[in-house]
């Protein structure tokens, strides 16, 4: 009911455009995560370790700060809406060249390519839909908002589950080109944000004044984003790779699994995004980062399909309430002069010194656990989950800031 109420305010600008940025933010991920299933097929494809493979979720990450920054850049600029379709198709294009890879170093490079348009989307979708939606009910639409990332993972696990034997990892690739067409939608029902419309009276804004200027806050941004996404990728990039690997369950059985604990991501990010209305953003994310160190055992150490999967429901449920938060607690304590570059070009910043998470992983395993994921997965998730609640702990919010004007 709450659900329907918060949608209910909205006018029918807002609601499209929020559908638009959370579609955007969504089919990003999915094509991200389509990578991360079919980490074994190409491993055997190309004839190389695992680790060698997760090298391009390594580059994809690392290159996202540069698409933050010229996205951002560029939709400070010329606006939201534009750059938003312009990434979209980006995304896109390079999702499909993927497909076609003849070698693994020509699909290195389309992964970083692809890392670059990925990193684009969220800094420019979320300046778009906060710029444009109320501030009443920001921390539900925040969450909702931020668990497209997680509808992707969904999207992703669902389709490898029930088409990755017939199509192959080729195939999967292939099927992410097909975001491109939603800039038909964001096109035909999205207008630009009221908020950069008003700021073109303004002067032009000077980038690099604007972040020294605010120095303190972007770094401290920087960590706490490194904080959040070594917590996200360190229980998600490796855990179909040990599902199939450890407990050698078949693409089926994954995508099933995968499904449940996204349905729990889903469900986190919108409960704990909400509540941080009520309790505020840094309780909210401390709280959730905390409760799934509990977890650890059900999800890393059991031996059935059902433990499996409750246990990635509670994981996914803890890590994505946390991120829940992030979209309305980063945009809240930015700039409104930069907006559109401040809080991606942190995130992304943040994921540049998370990237070779996956990489050292992998490294682990294979060197130092013998081939075993389970105590790698868990030492990862307590030093994180503490690192965020820490960080989180430390720095200060503004919840409920006005967010409908440039500075």
């Amino acid at each position: 009911m709450e659900f329907i109420g918060h949608f209910r305010r909205l006018t029918t600008v807002q609601r499209n455009t929020f559908i638009a940025c959370f579609l955007g933010w969504s089919l990003d991920a999915f094509d991200f995560f389509i990578l991360i299933f079919c980490v074994n097929a190409l491993a055997s494809q190309f004839q190389v370790k695992v680790s060698a493979i997760t090298e391009a979720i390594f580059l994809t990450l690392a290159m996202r700060p540069v698409g933050a920054f010229l996205f951002g850049l560029m939709a400070d600029r010329f606006g939201r809406r534009p750059i938003l379709m312009v990434d979209i198709i980006a995304y896109s294009l390079f999702e499909l060249a993927s497909a076609f890879a003849p070698s693994l170093k020509f699909f290195l490079i389309m992964r970083a390519l692809f890392g670059i348009a990925m990193g684009g989307e969220w800094g420019v979708g979320a300046a778009l839909a906060f710029e444009t939606l109320p501030a009443e009910g920001r921390g539900f639409f925040s969450g909702l908002l931020q668990e497209g990332y997680v509808a992707g993972y969904l999207l992703a696990a669902l389709i490898f589950g029930t088409l990755f034997p017939i199509l192959g990892w080729r195939g999967m690739f292939v099927i992410g080109a097909l975001p491109a067409f939603l800039v038909i939608y964001i096109r035909t029902k999205v207008e630009e944000s009221p908020a950069w419309l008003q700021g073109q009276a303004r002067t032009e804004s000077h980038l690099g004044k604007d972040i020294l200027s605010h120095l303190g806050s972007f770094l401290f941004l920087v960590v706490l984003m490194f904080a959040f996404n070594s917590f996200s990728h360190g229980t998600q990039d490796l855990y179909p790779t040990f599902l199939q690997k450890n407990l050698h369950y078949s693409p089926h059985v994954v995508g099933f699994i995968a499904i449940i604990y996204n349905i729990g991501a889903l469900l986190g990010g919108i409960l704990f995004g909400t509540w941080s209305e009520k309790i505020g953003r840094r309780k909210a994310i401390v709280i959730a980062a905390l409760l799934a160190i509990p977890v650890i055992p059900l999800w890393a150490y059991s031996h059935t399909i059902p433990m499996l999967a409750l246990g990635g429901f509670l994981m996914q449920f803890m890590v994505q309430g946390a991120w829940g938060v992030i979209p309305a607690h980063l945009n809240e304590l930015s700039p409104p002069e930069v907006r559109g570059t401040f809080p991606g070009f942190a995130y992304q910043l943040g994921n540049l010194l998370a990237s070779r998470n996956a990489v050292i992983q992998a490294k682990l395993v294979e060197r130092r656990y013998g081939g075993s994921y389970p105590p790698v997965l868990s030492w990862t998730v307590v030093i994180i989950a503490l690192l965020v609640a820490i960080v989180t702990w430390s720095g200060h919010e503004k919840k409920g800031a006005d967010l409908s004007g440039t500075g």
